[in-house]
């Protein structure tokens, strides 16, 4: 089992250690402020120039507040305000709004990371897709757990053949939305920013995209369940939802999602000869848990959470920017996410089987 087990390169991906890329922050959320802005300060390749928000004033006292050097609104962004002074933008806004800053980003040829999901319905993902492509600018989706060392290093234990031929999948992604945020009215509850719902979108998510890093096998069929019960979920249908992925290869996946219910976050992948299972997996330190004929074992990354898990995100960004390299997770891979989602929900919608 020690074989199996021994350290690794965590940036197995990294190409460059030279060059900058400046970024302009725009949505500026506690995720962005205390999240995003320490990561990429804490980065090899990355520094902080712009802030923009729904003002000039807000974006401004923020970017005095955190040594920032510009603030700007939205609108002088579209305007093309201190675009002398960054190379890239981080989308960080409600899901809706992504393509707007996207296209804008595309026309003043930056380089665009867009949170995941990267919009907010499957028609304006393609779009992004499209209006990026047609500009020949650099667009990745912020899959941090793409990122993460026990992710990684669980992709390669699969790679090598730890779990012989994967067998079944199982994910869950939960929390109290309203115990973090009592706000009834927050976007994450508003289809109209949200997109499809608020489970799934926001939290399933990180189940489905996070198996298909490490399998490299897509869904073809899909079969769901949701309802909502609470009263401030009255409007998004997926208070909570259950979902059966058929995925290439016969391999099964169950993903269960919540915003109202206890925090827990897991991803456990079942093969012929062993088992490997993230737990906790997508918020807090991730922790790899092994298991082989009679043998488990446990590793951990004690000094390694969300904040770290996305300067790693940020400098894998740069590396690819300042290299013109391949980007793995890019639009395309974040459209099939929202052509999964979408799936999920008609699948719930229509009691049948979606094929996709």
């Amino acid at each position: 089992m020690k074989d199996w087990i021994d350290a690794y390169n965590g940036r197995d991906w990294q190409t460059t250690t030279d060059g900058t890329v400046r970024y302009a922050l725009l949505g500026l959320g506690w995720w962005t402020i205390d999240l995003a802005l320490p990561a990429i300060q804490d980065s090899d390749l990355g520094e902080v120039t712009t802030f923009v928000s729904s003002s000039s004033e807000k974006a401004k006292r923020l970017a005095d507040e955190n040594g920032v050097d510009h603030g700007i609104s939205y609108e002088e962004f579209h305007d093309g305000k201190a675009s002398d002074a960054f190379d890239a933008i981080y989308i960080g806004t409600p899901n809706a709004f992504h393509l707007e800053y996207a296209k804008t980003a595309a026309e003043l040829d930056k380089a665009i990371l867009c949170e995941k999901p990267m919009e907010s319905t499957v028609e304006r993902a393609e779009e992004m897709v499209e209006v990026c492509e047609d500009a020949a600018v650099p667009l990745m989706i912020a899959y941090r757990m793409q990122t993460d060392p026990a992710v990684r290093r669980a992709k390669q234990l699969i790679e090598d053949g730890f779990i012989g031929e994967p067998v079944s999948v199982y994910g869950n992604n939960s929390q109290p939305l309203l115990e973090m945020n009592p706000n009834t009215d927050q976007w994450r509850l508003d289809p109209d920013l949200s997109g499809y719902g608020t489970s799934v979108m926001d939290l399933g998510i990180y189940s489905i995209n996070t198996t298909r890093f490490l399998l490299e096998r897509e869904p073809l069929a899909v079969q769901s369940q949701m309802d909502s019960h609470g009263e401030a979920f009255e409007d998004v249908p997926d208070e909570r939802s259950g979902a059966l992925l058929a995925l290439e290869d016969g391999v099964k996946m169950v993903t269960t999602d919540s915003q109202n219910a206890h925090r827990d976050t897991q991803l456990k992948i079942t093969g012929t000869d062993g088992q490997i299972e993230l737990r906790p997996a997508f918020h807090g330190k991730a922790k790899l848990h092994l298991s082989r004929n009679e043998t488990t074992v446990t590793v951990e990354h004690e000094n390694f959470d969300a904040e770290d898990e996305m300067r790693e995100e940020f400098d894998y960004f740069a590396d690819r920017v300042l290299t013109d390299a391949e980007i793995v997770p890019d639009g395309r891979h974040g459209l099939q996410d929202m052509r999964i989602i979408r799936a999920i929900h008609e699948a719930a919608e229509s009691s049948d089987v979606v094929e996709l």
